[in-house]
């Protein structure tokens, strides 16, 4: 179950990481193609850090997560094989 928290946060910063390039790319389409939207090129490129700054600490929150559930894990290993060797003799 807790990898599936940070598989989650893997998925969040590659989504927030595609739409990222895709705002980067925008800056290069002329504004004719951009009917309704935004052509003003720095406004993109705000765009493009913010979203590139979110995935960045998604996929960092993601791969904390993941460490501190190994932690928990091997911990609660250890007291189990503990718990095991005591009960033996």
């Amino acid at each position: 179950m807790g990898d599936a928290m940070s598989r989650h946060f893997y998925i969040l910063a590659a989504t927030l990481g595609f739409f990222a390039l895709v705002s980067c790319g925008m800056i290069f389409v002329p504004s004719s193609f951009q009917p309704g939207l935004p052509a003003n090129g720095s406004l993109w490129k705000s765009l493009s850090l913010v979203l590139l700054l979110g995935g960045l600490l998604s996929a960092l929150v993601g791969v904390m997560s993941h460490l501190f559930e190994q932690v928990d894990r091997r911990s609660e290993a250890r007291r189990i094989a503990e718990r095991q060797r005591r009960r033996k003799p």
